[in-house]
Parts: C-alpha cells; structure tokens; sequence
C-alpha cells in the first residue's frame, strides 16, 4: 500500500530489450498502475499490451468482486494505454475520465473514443471518490500533448504520468538518478520549458508522495528528485567537469583524446568523462553531454562531413534543444578538416553556446603543434 486506499497494481517487464525500439535497458521496464479503493475506485492508467491480464489480476486482487468506477488515463502513449480497451470490455460501467486530446487518440488506436461512457477534464478539474480528491494537472508536451497528472489533496500524491519515471523494472537494484537522467533526456529533455512550467504548479501542492508511470514510488527525500528534475529541465549543469565524446578512425584522434583527458586531470579538472560514440551507449553519451557544462566533440572529417556516429550525436543533441554548454572541438583531417566548421554548422539552432578559443586541428596524426594546442586547449576548459 502507498499511502491510505492507494495501491500499487503495475507490472515488471524483464522480456524488452529496447524500450521505444532505441533504449537499451538491460534492467527492464516497470509499467506502474494504481488503484484508489474509496467509496468509488478510480484506476490510475493501464500498462503494455503484454501484460494485460496480470495487470487485470492485480486490480482484482485489490478490489476483489467490486468494479471500478473510474479510468483514469493520463497518457495515452500505448506501454500506459493499450489495455484501455480490455479494461472497458471487462468494467462496462466504468467511465473513463482523461483530457479531450487523449479521447482523440483513443479513436484513433481502439477506434471508439467512449463518448457514452467519459468524462473529459481540463487543467484545475476535479473529481470526489469520497474522501480521496482528485486534482488535475495539465501537463502538455510532457511528453505527448494529451498528459495530464493528478494530485491526491487527501493523501497528497503527485501520480505524475512520465514525469520522473526511470528505464529498469521495480526489482532492479540500481542508482536512480543515473537511469532517471538517461530516460529523462533522452525521452522528455527536448521539452525543458513544458517541464519547468509544470514544476512551478507542483511547488503549490503539498506532496509527499510521487507516483510516476515508470520507476520507483517517490516519498523520501523529494527535495532531491525535484531540485534534479529542475536542473534537468532548466538545461543548468549537474556536474562540474569536462566530457569528451569522439570518434575516431586508425587512433589519431583517439590518441588526442587520451592527450586531453590525460591533461585535464593533471590541471585539476574535477572529472572527465570519456565516450566513443562508436562504442558507448548514444543514450549516454547524450545523458553526459547534458550533465557537464563543457563538452570536448573530436572526431574526423569524412565524405566532406563528420563521421557518422558523431553526426547522429550532434543530432541528437539539436534534437533536445542544447543550450548553455562550452564546447572544444578537436577537427582531423588529412587533405582537408572540415570537421570543426560542419559541427559549428550543425549546432548553429542550440542557443547560448560558447565555443573555445583554443581549438585543435590535426593533420592525419598527431604532432607536437598539436600536443601544444591539446594543452592550450585544456587550460581553457579545465
């Protein structure tokens, strides 16, 4: 039991490998579902279509032969709805109570958008289970435009549909800021703004519990979880350092790497962290970038551009609006480096960026010019 009549009846997913067919979670999913048994029962969201009868079996070994009054749908993203049918078919008197957006999707993956059978609400809206209040929160573009969260005045929790939600099912012993960051910007970062202004409606509710759609319950310390989620989502730095993210073909530009890295740290930087974007997880590499305030991107110039992991990098860092970071670019090339002027091209829509001074080019291997310019460039940055 979370809190009084608030049950938890989501499921474990240990069967996926990639999560939206692009995350790596080697720990799994968990699909979190609720239930408010009070005078009337409200079902707080659904999960994965694979898990549809074990999600049934956990409702009913709460509630028992009752029926559920209410389907709470606060995110229609199909690990969250698919099942909303199954539920309808089986609790035909329950009403569904989402936002008029999420009806709209409702349509267009069940064919039916309940109009017999709803309750649309809007942001400030309420709904009475008996001593159990529900207030709902609009949450647009938390990921998807249809979210909404819910506050429980009585119980004062926060069930807040993907917000702080984490890759790794609940049976997995891990750090949760490390898998939290790494969902969190790969997943929600783009949508830093519509994060920041659903924050500023949280810090007027009294919330001791946070229910998230994926990842652990949330009632200690909740002051870290929030100050993390508002740096997050600010684009401020979480940690003080450098990363390096890179690629490199025959070792030359390897090998400056491990000159900066190596440099770094005898200056006295505070950490450095190093990614090969061929190699590493791109989900952490993107996770890095975001969590320092200076960035190293070294990489060749190949086919006239950058070599291609750095490029879906570079990509993906647009992607989710970059902002407010140093960058140091370390360019090779043996007839022509292109490879700092097309990253500079690439990064122009990230806005407050600084650019270092001190930059490096190589000319196929690495050179005593270039070990004064990897030191230079180190001073700079450290």
């Amino acid at each position: 039991m979370i809190a009084k009549n608030i049950h938890y009846v989501g499921v474990n997913d240990h069967e996926i490998d990639l999560f939206e067919g692009q995350y790596d979670v080697p720990n799994g999913m968990a699909y979190n579902s609720y239930v408010i048994a009070d005078a009337k029962i409200a079902v707080m969201d659904s999960v994965d279509a694979r898990f549809g009868d074990e999600w049934l079996q956990n409702i009913a070994a709460v509630i028992g032969d009752k029926a559920p009054d209410y389907l709470i749908v606060q995110h229609m993203e199909p690990d969250h709805s698919a099942n909303i049918a199954v539920f309808a078919e089986k609790y035909p008197d329950a009403v569904l109570v989402a936002s008029d957006k999420a009806f709209v999707m409702m349509g267009k993956y069940f064919g039916n958008d309940y109009a017999d059978r709803r309750i649309v609400i809007k942001d400030g809206d309420t709904l009475s289970l008996g001593t159990h209040t529900l207030h709902f929160v609009a949450a647009p573009m938390v990921h998807w435009p249809e979210v909404m969260m819910t506050y429980d005045s009585e119980a004062k929790v926060l069930f807040s549909a993907d917000g702080f939600g984490k890759f790794g099912a609940l049976d997995a012993e891990e750090d949760w800021a490390c898998e939290a960051r790494r969902y969190y910007f790969g997943i929600v970062g783009k949508y830093g703004v519509q994060v920041q202004n659903v924050l500023k409606k949280a810090a007027a509710l009294d919330i001791q519990t946070i229910c998230p759609l994926h990842g652990p319950v949330l009632s200690e310390n909740l002051g870290y979880y929030l100050d993390l989620y508002n740096t997050w989502s600010s684009y401020g730095v979480e940690s003080e350092g450098v990363v390096i993210c890179y690629t490199s073909v025959y070792g030359n530009t390897k090998k400056a790497v491990e000159l900066l890295a190596e440099e770094l740290k005898k200056q006295g930087c505070p950490k450095v962290a190093v990614n090969d974007l061929a190699r590493s997880d791109m989900a952490e590499c993107v996770e890095d970038a975001f969590r320092y305030g200076k960035i190293v991107l070294a990489t060749t110039t190949y086919n006239g551009d950058v070599f291609p992991f750095m490029h879906t990098f570079l990509s993906g860092l647009v992607e989710r609006s970059y902002k407010n970071r140093t960058v140091g670019i370390i360019e090779n090339g043996t007839w022509m480096p292109l490879a700092g002027k097309v990253i500079r091209k690439m990064l122009e829509p990230c806005k407050d960026l600084t650019f270092a001074e001190n930059a490096v080019t190589i000319h196929a291997a690495v050179k005593d010019e270039n070990i004064e310019q990897i030191k230079a460039l180190a001073a700079e940055l450290k």
